[in-house]
């Protein structure tokens, strides 16, 4: 922006300063000279979901015959360049901000009229014409889900359907690998690798349905309640007509809201998904965490696989490399949790008919939405597509762990085992040598009794 050049914008509280060159108003300057908190704006997904509602309601008005077509027409141009980012530096507006994104609301009304003035060769009034049939109260909490079900359904939900089939292809390739099963992260009884990395697939997959089942209400949008839930100054079908038209525009299925009371004075539905969310940071922190101590040594850990080596480790000890990709995926997660506190105690903060924390909202469920789609690109790709086993470290552990010996005890009891088992720690030995020593049992017996790779199968051997 041009600081040094201005023009006079005038509002219903007078006139200000507005820098030359920007597409923006007067009641954004105010928001800019008011809200100069953070700098940080909001996020590109919600500039893009506010073009679209825009587009969509001026549609809507054209349809039922509240606005001349050519106005209309040159509303959704204006709206979808901005829905496409064609002008996201003309969105300064902080994300700290009146609490019903009045401010946003009346930025992107600002811009888009000031875009479709110029197609249409006349004026466009940003509150009579671009604003019609509508209240930042009912646009805001429609941006924001209209923002978060596109950001779940092209980013996000492609990244875990990607990361589950990687799992799935490592679990295929691993499934004949038996390695020492830890519980307490103390030695167990055996599981295969496959195993393990099929029950990180199926958490990711019951975090797709989690995100499956909110995003049936996410998909209800309050479009028409205007100011207090009533649907005053907007048609009827109006709604309805606005989630016809971004429903054909995104292809995701949007319909208005059961209870637009509901969907304006609480967040109910953004707490919710931002909730299933948080489940998924958890079971990636999970995984993340499991690859980086099976990861861990290369000699005086685990060390049970290699995660590729993607950079050095250490500015200080040579040769050091460090699990990064699993560490960056962790602190997403932190991010992630921290996001869902912030966005619980905003769902908190629905006063009679209106939430008053919906900038923050939206800020924190895309930011989550995005960088949880990444993160798990980045584990798929980066970590677990490219591992290697280290089997000779696995099978010197397998071979090694007294907790074998809990196969016995349906033969020999418990007491007798644990005998066996304490035996066996003490002197270093494989259970099998021990238990020899210890039982009747023949060779033959043991071998088949002790299997590692049968024991990974459940029941019982007698």
């Amino acid at each position: 922006m041009n600081d040094e050049a201005f023009r006079i914008e005038r509002d219903s509280m007078g006139e200000l300063q507005v820098p030359e060159d920007a597409l923006w108003g007067a009641q954004t300057q105010r928001a800019i000279d008011n809200f100069r908190i953070s700098g940080l704006a909001m996020p590109r997904q919600f500039i893009a979901a506010l073009g679209l509602v825009k587009w969509a309601a001026a549609g809507a008005n054209a349809e039922l015959g509240l606005i001349k077509s050519d106005v209309a027409v040159a509303i959704q141009k204006a709206a979808l360049a901005v829905a496409a980012g064609d002008h996201d530096r003309h969105f300064p507006v902080d994300v700290f901000q009146t609490g019903s994104g009045t401010s946003s609301n009346m930025n992107a009304n600002e811009v888009i009229a000031h875009l479709a003035s110029g197609i249409l060769g006349g004026e466009v009034h940003p509150n009579d014409h671009v604003n019609m049939s509508q209240s930042s109260n009912d646009v805001i909490p429609t941006a924001v889900h209209v923002s978060a079900a596109m950001a779940i359904s092209e980013t996000l939900e492609p990244a875990l359907a990607h990361l589950s089939e990687v799992l799935e292809q490592k679990a295929d390739e691993t499934r004949g690998v038996v390695k020492t099963g830890r519980t307490h992260l103390m030695d167990a009884m055996p599981v295969t690798l496959g195993q393990e990395i099929d029950g990180w697939r199926a958490q990711i997959e019951s975090g797709r349905a989690r995100l499956a089942d909110a995003m049936q209400r996410l998909t209800g949008l309050a479009q028409g309640g205007t100011a207090v839930g009533t649907g005053i100054n907007a048609h009827p079908k109006f709604g309805d007509k606005v989630a016809v038209l971004l429903t054909e525009r995104t292809g995701i299925d949007f319909r208005p809201a059961g209870s637009a009371f509901e969907a304006m004075s609480s967040q109910d539905t953004a707490v919710e998904a931002s909730g299933q969310l948080r489940v998924l940071a958890v079971s990636l922190t999970k995984i993340a965490n499991d690859l980086r101590w099976m990861n861990s040594g290369p000699l005086a850990g685990m060390g049970e696989i290699s995660l590729p080596a993607l950079q050095p480790g250490s500015s200080i000890m040579p040769g050091k490399v460090n699990p990064v990709v699993c560490e960056a995926v962790t602190m997403v997660c932190a991010q992630v949790v921290g996001n869902d506190a912030t966005i619980t105690t905003a769902g908190q903060s629905g006063n009679f008919q209106l939430n008053v924390m919906l900038p923050v909202v939206a800020y924190n469920l895309l930011q989550s939405i995005e960088i949880l789609a990444n993160a798990s690109r980045s584990l798929a790709d980066s970590t677990i597509a490219g591992f290697t086993v280290n089997t000779d470290n696995i099978n010197a552990a397998l071979d090694r762990n007294p907790i074998l010996v809990t196969a016995l005890n349906p033969v020999i009891g418990y007491e007798k085992g644990a005998a066996i088992a304490k035996q066996a720690y003490k002197e270093g030995r494989p259970v099998k040598d021990v238990a020899r020593e210890m039982t009747d049992l023949s060779d033959e017996e043991l071998d088949r009794l002790l299997d590692p790779a049968a024991l990974t199968e459940g029941g019982i051997r007698h």
